[in-house]
């Protein structure tokens, strides 16, 4: 059948709704291929993200993929944008139908989250994901009982396996065409005196509210909305009115002695037990495996081996097989770069192109099969639910620090990026815990930091130094991640008993079924995630490279000859006088007590932009002023040249270990800032973060390099 076209009708808009690890994101990307990020955590997804998907009957239409959330009560900013997306609030478009995924394993839980949208009247469609694990469980879903109770189209899928997908077409065409109207609304009835509270809203929300809720019944459900999500200290926008109303009320209840969420979240459960016995049979277990699993995984000592082990031998992987890859790069770059020394004629364009674009950028692209790696495995351990095992390990800790473990999921995003990390706090419904968790996130050491660390390690760590079967790179390396994290809870601790006093509520964090990893999702997030390297390469690390160069070459101090023996001297009178090499110079008395030259200033100065421009910097300074043919040196062994004035070497392992504190601390990344900006909606904070923590960083710094010369370390 030909798909429907309307030119003067609107595109379509279908909301994808449901609990974290439903399988929601997966279904969205089935259906419309695009690539969102799927994770086992609430969060993941931080925004509502769009695609365009094909209808056989309807033709093309819109897919909003909603954060996953427990529930639709708005107690934080995630659970906000939720209802938003739903109800068209805050100036976003009403949909059309909504897909409410639920889990087939913990059908009970998802089928409260469904109760909440039908109740608003919204065209539902209930889509059952991981049917497959559900029989793995040994547990029968009775779907014409499913679709009789609930009154909806109910369809079964394993999206994972794009199973079932047609069937979602074929319901969403239905419901589009008019053929199916499914908004039954409540399932169960409240008492007399909740519904005279909830009428009582009736005429403030008919003047009040702009986005549409047509039926008496809807009205109700925003009312118990507005009951259950509006407190004194909510940062909730409702329209004054509204508010004054629901605080009111409230106040009412309490004094009354009435308990709303044994009122409305009991009574939901109520009827969800009076229906799953027709709807569900659980037969017994199949097997035990993930509770045998889990009581190693999630032992205090035994899980804690296990997760250090496992960190290890990322970390030693990360150099061993990444190394071969780095080298073809490297030898790639340093053959283009030859390649158009000898093509171009000697002057600006030649100078620009090989000792600005291709040793700046080319010193950053060299790191790009680390940050595969990377992605590769956290992507593996996220996909087999692994890193959910981690945070209920790492949740016991973090209270006794003072932080809610839903900070864990953000911090633990933070080793990829702090930007979604910072997002990810969305989660967190107290102000307090979520600020709290913000300013201790850039602590922990992104991927960004991986080329710095790396480049740092090779210079003054040898590979081939063992301890052990493993490297003294691997070692290091696994101790600055260790670091980070401790450092973060360090700051977490502090902050949580100085600035932002208050307690923390416990953790509440499902752990999922043990899956194996999807190859699809795997190697999308490497390609994601690669793409986004690459862009910032192409971008704004390209863009500062170049600006160096002109820095660091210009003004030009005179003729260098290319090549004998004042080649060298030439070259760094050159760099000395350039502008780049003034503001190093004014900058070198602040740092040099850091183990800091003039040249590592400089990369300081880069890194504000992005932390891996620093790599870029100094193939850009080396590059300019190795004293010899770049095209004939990496960037390490230029640097490993480098000398003081007096002789010494610049990059010693006292300096690479100073300069390594001072990246794992630093705040050197202008967009963390921007996103810490638009989540906090204060200057004020961002510039704690910005001043507290390069204080930090410039004292831990003193304290290394001071310390490590005093008891005699070079």
């Amino acid at each position: 059948m030909a798909p429907v076209t309307d030119p003067d009708r609107r595109q379509r808009i279908i909301a994808v709704a449901g609990n974290p690890n439903s399988g929601k994101t997966t279904l969205f990307n089935a259906l419309t291929g695009a690539h969102a990020k799927i994770g086992n955590y609430p969060g993941i997804t931080v925004e509502s993200r769009t695609a365009e998907a094909e209808l056989p009957r309807a033709g093309r239409v819109t897919l909003v993929d909603v954060p996953g959330t427990y529930s639709l009560t708005a107690r934080s900013p995630d659970e906000e944008v939720a209802i938003n997306s739903l109800l068209g609030r805050k100036g976003l478009p009403r949909p059309d139908a909504v897909l409410v995924v639920l889990d087939a394993v913990a059908l009970e839980r998802s089928l409260f989250f469904l109760m909440q949208v039908m109740e608003f009247g919204l065209p539902v469609i209930a889509v059952v994901n991981m049917i497959d694990a559900a029989r793995g469980e040994g547990i029968d879903l009775h779907f014409d009982a499913l679709r009789l109770e609930l009154g909806i189209p109910v369809v079964g899928t394993v999206a994972r396996r794009r199973q079932g997908l047609e069937l979602v077409r074929e319901a969403l065409d239905d419901l589009l065409d008019g053929k199916a109207h499914p908004s039954p609304g409540w399932l169960w009835e409240p008492g007399a005196e909740l519904s005279r509270d909830l009428d009582a809203f009736d005429a403030a929300i008919r003047e009040e509210v702009r986005f549409s809720l047509p039926s008496p019944a809807a009205r109700r459900a925003f009312a118990l909305w507005l009951l259950m999500s509006v407190t004194p200290h909510s940062e909730l926008e409702v329209r004054p009115r509204l508010r004054d109303l629901a605080l009111a009320t409230r106040a009412r209840l309490e004094a009354a002695g009435r308990d709303l969420a044994r009122e409305a979240v009991a009574a939901r459960y109520a009827k969800i037990d009076l229906l799953a016995p027709r709807l569900i049979t659980r037969n017994p277990p199949r097997s035990h495996q993930t509770e045998r699993i889990d009581a190693v995984l999630t032992h205090p000592l035994w899980g804690t081996a296990v997760f250090v082990t496992i960190m290890g031998l990322i970390f030693q992987t990360l150099f061993s097989w990444s190394e071969p890859f780095m080298g073809l790069i490297e030898n790639g770059v340093g053959g283009l770069a030859g390649a158009l020394r000898g093509l171009l004629p000697a002057g600006f364009l030649r100078d620009l192109l090989v000792d600005g674009v291709i040793a700046g950028v080319g010193g950053v692209l060299v790191f790009l099969p680390q940050i595969l790696f990377l992605f590769l495995f956290i992507s593996i351990l996220e996909g087999t639910g692994y890193l959910a095992r981690a945070a209920f390990l790492i949740d016991r800790l973090m209270r006794k620090l003072g932080l809610h473990g839903q900070a864990f999921v953000p911090m633990l995003s933070g080793y990829a990026c702090a930007i979604p990390a910072i997002m990810a706090t969305r989660t967190i419904d107290n102000r307090r815990d979520r600020f709290l968790t913000i300013m201790a996130v850039p602590l922990i050491s992104c991927s960004a930091r991986l080329p710095v660390y790396t480049l740092v390690i090779a210079l003054t760590f040898p590979a081939a130094r063992k301890i052990g079967f493993l490297s003294t790179g691997t070692l290091v390396l696994l101790g600055i991640y260790v670091l980070s994290s401790l450092l973060a809870l360090l700051a977490v601790g502090l902050l949580g008993r100085t600035v932002f006093k208050g307690r923390p509520r416990p953790l509440l964090l499902e752990l999922p079924a043990y899956r194996m990893p999807d190859p699809k999702t795997v190697l999308m997030v490497m390609w994601e995630r690669s793409r986004a390297f690459l862009t910032t390469a192409g971008t704004v690390i390209l863009v500062m490279t170049v600006v160096l160069w002109v820095l660091l070459s210009f003004p030009r101090a005179g003729a260098v000859p290319p090549g004998g023996p004042d080649a060298a001297a030439a070259q760094s009178e050159q760099l000395r006088h350039s502008y780049a090499g003034r503001i190093g110079g004014a900058l070198e008395p602040v740092i040099e007590p850091l183990g800091f030259d003039w040249k590592i200033g400089i990369g300081l100065i880069g890194a504000f932009a992005a932390r891996e421009v620093f790599v870029g910097t100094m193939g850009v300074v080396y590059g300019v002023g190795g004293g010899g043919d770049p095209a004939d040196d990496t960037l390490r062994e230029a640097m490993l040249r480098d000398r003081r004035p007096d002789g010494r070497p610049v990059w010693t392992p006292l300096t690479g270990v100073s300069l390594i504190v001072f990246f794992m601390i630093a705040m050197q990344c202008m967009s963390t800032l921007a996103v810490t900006r638009r989540e906090t909606a204060s200057w004020g904070w961002t510039l704690f973060m910005l001043g507290y923590l390069t204080a930090a960083a410039y004292l831990a710094s003193l304290i290394v390099y001071q310390g490590g010369r005093a008891l005699g370390f070079a």
